[in-house]
């Protein structure tokens, strides 16, 4: 009689454990289930939305011996996670290499592939150079611009209106290296130059 109290004991303290190690795994494998649902939530959201936003901001990229080579600004900056890109409203750029040109863009929207070190300007894209010793003041306009700020590269596939000094050209595609201040135009385009002042 002992020996069976003693084996009823067991096999109710037995099954009590086996009911404790199954709750065990039952709670550990919905907190493992409820984590990978809720991963979008607690990382920010999908990958394809911005993970952060930033008005009225300044981004300063710094050359190796510690000194501006270009300036970012906008009214607003959304980051995304997928492809490390972020879509700016109403930038403008600043090329600030030492030794060069200063050149200003600005534009209606641009995206910047950080991982590339490329920019994309959209929309009613405006670059203006001031006149230097050896070059004369260069404005060119167009709708889409890509800017590789490394390389110093400026290049388009769309039609663009340059004023280079007095003259005026129109054409499609450009690619302008601002370290050379060399200028190409991938077609054939249109220069006019201004009548020549008679001398008196």
């Amino acid at each position: 009689m002992v020996n069976y109290k003693r084996t009823a004991h067991r096999w109710k303290l037995l099954t009590v454990m086996m009911i404790a190690v199954f709750c065990a795994f039952g709670s550990f494998w919905l907190v493992q289930l409820m984590e990978s649902e809720d991963t979008d939530g607690r990382l920010g959201g999908p990958l394809s939305e911005p993970d952060y936003i930033v008005e009225n901001f300044s981004f300063v990229r710094m050359t190796e011996e510690g000194k501006p080579s270009y300036v970012v600004t906008g009214k607003r900056l959304a980051h995304t996670p997928e492809g490390d890109v972020s879509v700016v409203e109403q930038p403008a750029m600043q090329g600030m290499t030492p030794g060069r040109p200063r050149t200003d863009i600005v534009a209606q929207r641009a995206r910047i592939h950080h991982e590339e070190h490329r920019v994309e300007l959209l929309g009613n894209v405006d670059i203006r150079r001031p006149a230097t010793p050896t070059s004369e003041a260069l404005r060119v306009r167009t709708q889409a611009l890509t800017v590789l700020p490394d390389e110093e590269i400026l290049k388009t596939d769309k039609p663009i209106e340059m004023q280079l000094g007095a003259a005026t050209v129109t054409g499609t595609g450009m690619v302008a290296n601002n370290a050379t201040q060399k200028l190409h135009l991938a077609s054939r385009g249109q220069i006019i130059y201004p009548p020549r002042q008679r001398r008196e």
